[in-house]
């Protein structure tokens, strides 16, 4: 957990939005960029100092009037001992900004560990998340759907202004917006890239985690009449199943191969089909 280049980018995007404020930080975040790289994002001054943890950072380069860490242990500092598989043990003042910059994807209890984030925040404060998406297996418990924070941070459960990003780990150029699911339609991404996916929401009312559903069901829930019981399906013979066509794994990853390398040289996302939901954008551009 800690800040390296799309976290700086990150931090330069949601801070045009609204200042920092007084910051919690789930994790006491570590600066994980090197000093060189940091200067080419940022005017840092001369007596610039490269710290172990992001402290200083955050009050000195995105003015944070406080920042304070929350962790499970004291190993490295932080000053909040909470365990967030748990609720809050005691009624912690709010905070401006929460940052989760790679620490809930630890965390068994994920459900428990966003409503104690959404309890840290003030009302009108931004919370913040970089956390893995795709092709991280084994980092920590969990990789992330945009669809989780899209129902998640909607306006009927107390929030706004919910954007979403995922940035391809391997470029530093671009993110890819992702927009809204709509109609049932859901954004299924089939890609080779290694993801973060990126949120900022405000909490603009009293928020409420209760009622949590994919949209894709919501929309067929809400449109289609109930079926008829079916039949159980016919298992196909032995002599029918041997008809079946042969998979050629080793041609179909020879092609995902030969699209994953024109794709990164190219600085594309490498997904599967159309998505209109999806959206390529020059980070500067957004800066």
């Amino acid at each position: 957990m800690g800040i390296e280049f799309n976290a700086v980018q990150f931090l330069r995007y949601a801070t045009k939005k609204a200042p920092l404020g007084n910051v919690a930080t789930l994790g006491r975040l570590s600066l994980d960029i090197p000093e060189g790289r940091l200067r080419t994002l940022l005017p840092l001054p001369a007596n610039y100092k490269h710290e172990q943890f992001a402290d200083n950072f955050l009050r000195n380069q995105f003015a944070a009037k406080s920042v304070e860490s929350f962790d499970n242990s004291p190993y490295e500092g932080a000053n909040h001992i909470a365990d967030m598989n748990q609720p809050l043990p005691i009624q912690f003042p709010q905070y401006d900004t929460i940052l989760d910059f790679g620490t809930l994807e630890h965390i068994y209890i994920a459900p428990q560990a966003f409503k104690n984030l959404s309890e840290l925040c003030a009302k009108g404060g931004q919370i913040l998340h970089i956390l893995p998406a795709n092709n991280l297996c084994g980092h920590g418990f969990w990789q992330f759907s945009p669809e989780l924070f899209f129902s998640l941070y909607s306006s009927e459960n107390g929030y706004r202004d919910t954007q979403i990003f995922l940035a391809d780990i391997s470029q530093e150029k671009f993110w890819y917006r992702v927009s809204p699911p709509i109609h049932g339609q859901r954004i299924e991404l089939d890609t080779w890239a290694r993801l973060y996916v990126m949120c900022r929401t405000v909490k603009s009312a009293n928020a409420s985690q209760e009622n949590i559903q994919q949209s894709d069901y919501l929309v067929r829930w809400a449109d289609e009449k109930p079926e008829a019981a079916k039949p159980a399906p016919i298992e196909p013979s032995a002599k029918a199943r041997k008809k079946r066509p042969v998979r050629h794994d080793s041609i179909t990853r020879s092609i995902d191969l030969m699209r994953y390398l024109c794709a990164s040289l190219k600085g594309d996302l490498t997904t599967r089909g159309q998505h209109p939901s999806i959206t390529k954008i020059p980070i500067e551009s957004l800066l």
